[in-house]
């Protein structure tokens, strides 16, 4: 079991003219164990900054992120991590399977499991039989399989996705929603998800949490009543539910206009 909790979370940055520019202002929250969270709020209010504080990119001003495990009461090593980016940044001179390797090795996972693990996440993704192939000759969408199966090879305890839908067409993303969803429900992996796309907040996210334009504050929560087999996007009962979080997001936008 693992989740993140975000307590009173304050980051600032640096100005050119000396000043300093407020990017977090009082944030918390907990994300859900064995589930998805999604961090939805526009473009530019902190929600990456907040990704990269959890994955010790950053530092906090003030306030404290954790991840709760249950190994971190033992005093063992800390959590394990996995992230998928926006862009899936491959090693392009390297193969698909080799790619993972290399996440692998990083993490010092004894060699002998890595045949085992890479097999099992590129079938995972559906793209097993390309465990040869470079990535250059491979489509976008093909690519973010690739960086999700990086990402889940580690076995994090934690999985960190940085918008990994957004540079997708809308068929292709759609695809990707739907079995990333299914193999995070497989896995009961506890993930944080960063977007601003409020359809896909509601179809991904077993929580919501809805963030304010920079300096970013949590405006709501929705827990998700749906369970992630029973969403279906053509529903009226989900649709209802999206609409609730949009009206949110919303009246954010009129506050602030």
């Amino acid at each position: 079991m693992a989740y993140i909790h975000v307590d009173r979370a304050v980051k600032f940055f640096p100005r050119e003219d000396g000043t300093e520019m407020l990017v977090l202002d009082g944030v918390s929250f907990d994300s859900k164990a064995y589930g998805i969270t999604c961090l939805l709020g526009p473009s530019g209010c902190g929600k990456s900054t907040l990704l990269n504080v959890i994955s010790g990119l950053e530092r906090l001003d003030r306030g404290r992120v954790e991840i709760i495990s249950n190994h971190r009461d033992t005093g063992a090593r800390p959590p394990k991590l996995g992230y998928v980016f926006q862009d899936p940044r491959l090693l392009s001179w390297k193969r698909v399977e080799d790619n993972l390797i290399f996440a692998l090795k990083g993490m010092k996972v004894p060699p002998s499991e890595w045949q085992e693990r890479v097999h099992k996440y590129l079938d995972l993704v559906g793209l097993l039989e390309f465990r040869k192939q470079y990535p250059l000759y491979l489509s976008g969408g093909m690519r973010q399989r690739i960086g999700l199966a990086r990402g889940l090879v580690v076995q994090p305890e934690v999985l960190l996705m940085d918008e990994p839908y957004s540079k997708l067409d809308q068929l292709t993303a759609r695809k990707l929603r739907e079995d990333t969803l299914s193999i995070c429900a497989l896995l009961k992996q506890t993930t944080l998800l960063v977007t601003h796309d409020v359809e896909e907040a509601a179809y991904m996210g077993d929580r919501i949490v809805v963030m304010s334009a920079r300096p970013a504050r949590v405006v709501d929560i929705f827990d998700n009543p749906f369970s992630a087999l029973e969403r279906n996007l053509d529903d009226v009962h989900f649709i209802e539910f999206k609409k609730k979080v949009l009206q949110t997001v919303l009246n954010l936008v009129k506050e602030e206009v």
